[in-house]
């Protein structure tokens, strides 16, 4: 099969950044799917896994990478029970095997969707990592409770981006909170207004713009750019007893101590999770996938798709990849086979 990956992590203008390349055609274990792939998405983990995986070495295998796709089931495993030959699905992937970035690829069925019928490739193929990220955030992590939880105030760093767009459509059609999302160029303003956020405020100067928009303090926040940047901040506009979670990750350590006072809890949220660790229920992004589909296709929600590319090309990835290293996206990108 045809496959784009990379030897050694190089900066993207480079050449051998992407490179195209023949490899055999994986065969399903006892539940996989082999997925005969039509497009795929690209997210911010794909560009930090190609920029540091393979530092100072060569590897002699190419690495494959990608974690959102969307195509046909071609052959499945012996101990497959959630699909069958010919089935149309979506998937996010699993972060300690190959990825998706090929013409076909082996996945686990406990963490695969099936694809909404009424979504194209690309408007579907960007979908399933950040609608896992974000329903997991909010209904995993936080643990919030639609009917307990309705018209509290939620605050979303980074309003534009992938997991963002999809968490203010979840936080407000969903869970019925008032959602606050930030960004500051009119473009990402717009975008987020677009999603269903009822306040946009400007993170330059958030504290600030949050109390402008009419909120001393809020329930829960949500951190999609820089948990140690945005620490003291989100401490100070936190509700007593409120929640923050976050999915940045940090290489300084967070002081948490700054939350005792106010009894606030933090969370940690990784997509790779369940399927990292075959949790016991590693099935249940399998039913969250399918309750996504639903809510695509009935209009609760909708794709966060905002541009297409055409081909499966070491080009386009290039491409993708610089887009999403300028950090200034909006939505997400998709690439179609």
């Amino acid at each position: 099969m045809k496959a784009i990956g990379f030897k050694t992590s190089l900066p993207i203008t480079e050449e051998e950044s992407f490179i195209t390349f023949e490899t055999p055609k994986p065969s399903p274990g006892a539940r996989d799917l082999l997925v005969k792939i039509s497009a795929v998405s690209v997210n911010p983990v794909d560009f930090k896994i190609r920029q540091n995986s393979a530092k100072d070495t060569i590897l002699e295998t190419p690495k494959i990478i990608g974690w959102d796709a969307v195509g046909v089931v071609e052959a499945i495993g012996d101990k497959v029970s959630l699909f069958k030959v010919g089935d149309e699905v979506f998937y996010a992937g699993d972060i300690t095997k190959p990825g998706s970035n090929a013409e076909y690829q082996v996945i686990d069925e406990r963490i695969v969707g099936r694809k909404p019928k009424s979504l194209s490739i690309e408007e579907a193929a960007v979908m399933p990592l950040t609608g896992l990220t974000a329903w997991e955030i909010l209904f995993d992590r936080i643990r919030i409770n639609p009917e307990k939880d309705k018209g509290k105030s939620i605050l979303i760093i980074g309003g534009a981006g992938g997991v963002g767009s999809i968490a203010i459509q979840l936080a407000k059609k969903i869970a019925g909170l008032t959602v606050i999302a930030t960004a500051s160029r009119p473009e990402t303003i717009a975008w987020s207004k677009q999603q269903g956020a009822d306040f946009v405020v400007d993170h330059k100067n958030l504290i600030t713009s949050v109390h402008e928009a009419g909120f001393q303090n809020v329930d829960f926040i949500l951190d999609f750019v820089d948990t140690n940047f945005y620490w003291d901040i989100m401490v100070e506009l936190i509700k007593p007893q409120g929640h923050i979670a976050s999915i940045t990750g940090s290489s300084d350590p967070v002081a948490l101590n700054k939350l005792k006072n106010k009894s606030v809890s933090f969370s940690w949220e990784l997509m790779y999770t369940r399927s990292m660790f075959e949790t016991e229920d590693m099935q249940e992004q399998h039913n969250i996938l399918n309750k996504i589909a639903d809510l695509l296709d009935n209009g609760t929600i909708k794709s966060t798709l905002n541009e297409t590319l055409t081909g499966l090309t070491a080009a386009n990835f290039k491409k993708a990849h610089e887009l999403l290293e300028s950090g200034k996206t909006i939505g997400k990108i998709a690439i179609k086979y």
